[in-house]
């Protein structure tokens, strides 16, 4: 059974999948990588070794005490060559720990499938794996499947929308990985006690809809959600409201409407670790852009430079001048090829001159139009006011931290308002102006 859902507001994007029947090619090991602490929503993890260690794939270098966090660990076996810093696109340092492979990954001691008994077993092997969400945003995956007491979940979501352009990760994971991913899928459901599954996938990706229609037939209790290509359909309310209708409301979590919504990669790796015991140390990477000579989906290990990736796709027809890490919407500039992939590193994109100009900004008509494509109601055109005009109150009166930088006001925007850098501009005003707590 499918059924085709839509939600409120958005854009229409086009979609540039370039890379749909590229299979996944895997990178060998680079000579060095650089393992940043920071590669989730939440706690940086500390460094757990030092200049000198002998380290082997799998093993923990990096943990934190937060239960908003995840362990990381080294991608190649080899020396660490030392501890160092990084500049995060957040604007601040963090901590980062640098290895020279020594050409063998050799496996870590002590690794292989795990067992559990009980829920609170099974998630714990899920923090020790180290997965966070794959789809881009990071979140721990432990926290995720740890519900609070008193919040029964029903429903298993699978996010397989992959709704922003050029990225084509997900769609490769369907078409190459379906077991793991029904395995998954009955690992969490049995873990958890879901009874419901329901798999989103838009509809510009219609063998992967026939590949789960087939991998689903008479199975109870799982639907696939055939979902109109609207962008940000992959966004977890908007994902959440188009399948179920149930509104998550301002604050609060997926958990609170009974639901656990899980990108597909994310879904697919879970089964994989209970196999094998290998932890989360490398990626699929779409790599694209319009100066990228070989567009591929390429497995990259955790800490591999950017630059080296795209080497491996053959390099640039012209020199780069925007580089993101994720889609063309909500990605990242990097603002250096010597950054390293992390665990939810989806995309790598790379542009000429022509598609890295930023147009220039007009004056507002007041069309209306950012409001309409708004997917969480709200108005960017205050948004923006307040925060060019440091307004506190004005931008919490409007809901600022509601806005999850989707980018689709920008996009319609007839006069090109920068408005999501404003909003996020604003975000840091509040938060700059909010009381430390525990301070006076």
């Amino acid at each position: 059974m499918f059924v085709k859902k839509f939600f409120k507001g958005g854009a229409k994007v086009p979609h540039f999948k370039n890379t749909a029947n590229s299979e996944t090619i895997k990178m060998p090991p680079q000579k060095k990588v650089t393992i940043p602490m920071l590669q989730h929503i939440g706690a940086p993890c500390e460094p757990l070794v030092k200049r000198g260690d002998i380290v082997k794939v799998g093993q923990i270098i990096g943990d934190s005490d937060s239960f908003i966090s995840a362990p990381i660990h080294s991608s190649v076996s080899g020396t660490v060559t030392g501890i160092s810093s990084i500049l995060h696109p957040g604007g601040f340092y963090i901590k980062t720990v640098d290895i020279e492979s020594d050409g063998k990954q050799e496996i870590c001691e002590g690794i292989g499938p795990p067992k559990y008994s009980n829920t609170e077993e099974f998630t714990q092997l899920i923090r020790k794996s180290g997965l966070v969400g794959l789809g881009g945003a990071g979140f721990p995956a432990s926290v995720k499947l740890s519900p609070p007491k008193g919040k029964k979940i029903d429903t298993l979501i699978i996010n397989a929308a992959e709704c922003e352009p050029f990225i084509t990760s997900d769609y490769r994971e369907i078409i190459e990985n379906l077991d793991y991913i029904m395995d998954g899928i009955n690992l969490v459901c049995g873990a958890l006690d879901i009874e419901n599954v329901i798999v989103g996938i838009e509809d510009n990706k219609p063998e992967a809809i026939e590949n789960m229609m087939n991998a689903t037939s008479g199975r109870k209790g799982i639907k696939i959600a055939k979902l109109k290509s609207r962008y940000p359909q992959g966004a977890e309310k908007m994902l959440i409201y188009a399948v179920t209708k149930r509104k998550v409301p301002a604050g609060r979590l997926p958990s609170d409407v009974g639901v656990i919504v899980m990108n597909v990669n994310s879904i697919s790796f879970i089964s994989k670790y209970m196999k094998t015991g290998i932890p989360l140390i490398e990626k699929r990477v779409t790599v694209d852009g319009a100066v990228v000579k070989n567009p591929s989906n390429v497995r990259v290990l955790i800490g591999t430079p950017l630059g080296r990736v795209f080497d491996f796709c053959g390099g640039f027809y012209d020199s780069p001048k925007k580089v993101l890490m994720g889609g063309p919407m909500m990605g990242i500039a990097q603002f250096s090829l010597d950054l390293p992939v992390v665990k939810h590193t989806n995309a790598l994109l790379a542009f000429g001159e022509k598609d890295a100009v930023i147009p220039e900004s007009g004056a507002c008509i007041r069309c209306g139009r950012c409001v309409t494509a708004c997917p969480m109601n709200l108005m960017p055109l205050y948004l923006n006011n307040n925060a060019i005009k440091a307004d506190i109150e004005g931008l919490q009166k409007y809901h600022i931290n509601d806005c999850m930088e989707c980018g689709s006001c920008s996009y319609v925007c007839p006069a090109k308002i920068n408005l999501v850098q404003s909003i996020r501009l604003g975000k840091l005003r509040v938060k700059q102006a909010a009381p430390v707590k525990g301070g006076k």
